[in-house]
């Protein structure tokens, strides 16, 4: 079955009260830098309708999500990124699934980003400050960084076996994992876009399985 971002509907519930704006009853969650050295200054988030999916400007860092858009067992999550303009500094953007509780305190996910400088992440998210690295910061050549004009196109894929969760950017493999270390891939999909990205186009956000 496929699923993708819907653009038809008007409606977004802002889980914490900073301004915004979204497309296809879209569901939003912030976190904002808790570093003196590294503020989110720009204080909203806004997310209008593209052809094919959507684009995102940030503020603080930001998961989206159509609550009816989940997945279970064995599937793929892909997506197309277009970063339309360098942040003032790396920051990350790129998939997220295995999705629960994203409303509450106890929110849990499981995140695959990529950045400007051609690096990539994987990471657990668990309540409003927890983090840990399944693999951390790591350049690689798939990974298309960004051009003297700022942008580059990234497609990718997670695609979760029975037994291992291969992360793939461009149709290469760049990490591999067994599924019973990914603590849950079971739940919502969608997407996170960290801080302080003036424009990211998301595409064809969608789940075969």
């Amino acid at each position: 079955m496929i699923r993708r971002f819907a653009a038809a509907l008007l409606a977004i519930l802002v889980a914490v009260p900073l301004a915004a704006q979204a497309p296809a009853g879209l569901q939003m969650r912030v976190d904002e830098s808790t570093s003196a050295t590294d503020p989110d200054d720009v204080p909203d988030v806004t997310i209008s309708s593209a052809e094919g999916g959507i684009e995102v400007n940030t503020g603080p860092a930001a998961v989206i999500w159509e609550p009816a858009n989940t997945a279970t067992g064995t599937y793929t999550l892909s997506a197309r990124f277009t970063l339309q303009a360098l942040s003032d500094h790396v920051n990350y953007y790129g998939l997220m699934f295995g999705g629960n509780e994203l409303e509450a305190d106890s929110q849990n996910y499981l995140y695959f980003l990529v950045a400007q400088d051609g690096s990539f992440l994987v990471k657990h998210r668990a309540g409003d400050e927890t983090t840990h690295d399944i693999q951390g910061r790591t350049p690689h050549d798939a990974v298309v960084a960004a051009d003297a004009n700022g942008q580059s196109v990234n497609d990718l894929e997670v695609r979760v076996g029975a037994e291992q969760v291969d992360f793939v950017v461009n149709e290469t493999v760049v990490f591999s994992a067994p599924t019973s270390a990914m603590i849950q891939t079971d739940g919502i999909y969608g997407v996170r876009i960290n801080h302080r990205l003036p424009g990211v186009l998301v595409e064809d956000l969608q789940v075969t399985e």
